[in-house]
Parts: structure tokens; sequence; C-alpha cells
């Protein structure tokens, strides 16, 4: 088949079209490398933001790890700080115990302070009633006695009483007695508590067998007031006095039987004690 010439212009047109449709392929083949491109970068920055998610989840998971220790820490502590019921009440019952030992102890203590000071004042009292009965009873001169006006002590103002170590003693043995003045009046009164005035005498029957007062005795002057007691003592060596003094060795001895033995005030025939009844075997 015989080509068919084509005109210049013919030639030019088709030249025209082609080189316009490798212009356009151009382009989009640049269009395509273009979103290539961008797609690449796409996928690089793809997953470096998976990369930061997974770091944000890593901090995530991290601080929900931390939070979850210092949670169990805290938890642990505070089980720690709250012991359990069974503690709390043998806590509770050992305070009880210790309050109720203190308040025991200062009850001990206030009652010690307390008797002690009773006690120092018990006993300053009786210094002073014994420093006062001591100065009361310290022997009073005759001459004393006749200026200053006191009365002397009748059976009205005292009361005398009469003891034996025992109610048996034998033959030419030797008997103890104790002699008591007890001072019963209301108003202060003199009395002499020597042998020779406060007189013990041993009888039998009718016959009297032995006195103190047969012997002189110096006068032993003293004041008695309210609660005084004068106390002494004296022994029989189971021996019969005459009428006059006499040593103990060279006197007689008495036989053996009952006698009677009674205390009195020379001068006052109702100050006057009990008998006392002693045998001599």
């Amino acid at each position: 088949m015989a080509s068919t010439p084509h005109s210049p212009d013919t030639r030019k047109s088709t030249v025209t079209r082609s080189a316009s449709a490798r212009s356009a392929s151009g382009r989009s083949e640049g269009r395509r490398q273009t979103g290539s491109g961008q797609r690449g970068r796409a996928d690089q920055r793809k997953p470096s933001a998976a990369s930061s998610s997974q770091r944000a989840d890593s901090g995530v998971r991290g601080a929900r790890g931390a939070n979850g220790v210092r949670a169990k820490a805290s938890t642990k502590a505070s089980q720690r700080r709250k012991p359990s019921r069974r503690l709390q009440r043998i806590y509770r019952r050992r305070r009880i115990g210790v309050a109720l030992a203190l308040a025991l102890v200062l009850a001990l203590v206030a009652f010690c302070v307390y008797s002690l000071g009773r006690g120092f004042s018990a006993v300053a009292g009786v210094i002073r009633h014994d420093d006062i009965t001591a100065l009361a009873r310290q022997p009073i001169p005759s001459s004393v006695k006749d200026s200053s006006g006191v009365q002397d002590c009748t059976a009205e103002d005292v009361r005398l009483e009469l003891g034996a170590q025992s109610q048996t003693v034998p033959v030419a043995g030797s008997l103890e007695f104790t002699m008591t003045v007890a001072y019963d009046g209301t108003s202060s009164c003199l009395i002499d508590v020597s042998n020779a005035s406060r007189v013990l005498t041993i009888t039998s029957g009718s016959d009297t067998i032995w006195k103190s007062d047969v012997c002189p005795a110096k006068p032993h002057m003293l004041l008695m007031s309210k609660g005084d007691r004068r106390l002494d003592t004296l022994t029989w060596n189971t021996d019969a006095t005459g009428s006059t003094c006499a040593a103990d060795a060279s006197l007689p001895k008495v036989r053996p039987g009952t006698y009677v033995a009674t205390l009195s005030l020379k001068g006052d025939a109702k100050a006057v004690s009990k008998p006392v009844t002693v045998a001599v075997r």
C-alpha cells in the first residue's frame, strides 16, 4: 500500500501532539515519583510515630508500675503502722496495767508520807510529854515546898498499886515488889516517894513482920499531875525488922507461912493499896 504523503502542516501537528503526549507522560511519571516519595517519607515517619507511641505506652506502664509499687509500699507501711485488733487489745491491757501500777505506787508513797508525818508528830508529842513529866518528877527541896503553896497528895489525888514478882518464895530467899503511884486528881500535888513516906509493910496475922520506914530515908518530893505514874521496886529478903534500923544480914529470917504485903502513904490512912499474899516455903 502506497504511503500517503503528508503535508508539512500535518507533520508539525503530529510532532506537536507527540511532544505534548511525552510531556504529559513525563508529568504523570513525575507525579507518580513524587507520590511514591511522599509515601516513602510517610512510611518513614510512621515507624517514628509508632516508636513514640511505644515510648509513651512504656512511660505509662512505667508510671503505672511506679504507682503500683508506691501503693504497695504505702499499703505495707499502713499495715505495719496499724496493728491488729488482738495486738491493740494487748496494748490496751498493758496500758491499763501500767496505769494501775502507777496509781498503786503513788497511793503507797502518799500513805508512807502520811504515816511518817503522823509518826513524827506522835514522837514529838511523846518527847514533849516525857520532858514535862521528867521536869515534874524532879525532887523538890523542902524549902520550895513550904513556899510554893502546892498541896500534898492525898488518897483523892493518887492511887497506890502493889505487885509481887512471885506468889511464893523459899525460906531465906528474896522477893521483889513493884510499887506504883498513879495520879488521879484534878490539880497538881506534891508527894514524897521515898521509902520513909511510901511505906511497904509485911504482916502475918496481927503481927507486923517488916516495914520499909524503919530505916530513915531522904525525902524525895515529886510534883504529880494528870497522866503521871511513878514506879519503883523494893526487895524483901524474907527477914523480920525490929523497932530500930539494922542491916539485913543481922536480921532474923521468917518462918515458913503466909504473909500479906501492903503499900501505904504515911500520914493518910485511906491511901492504901490492895493486899498481896505471899507464901514462904
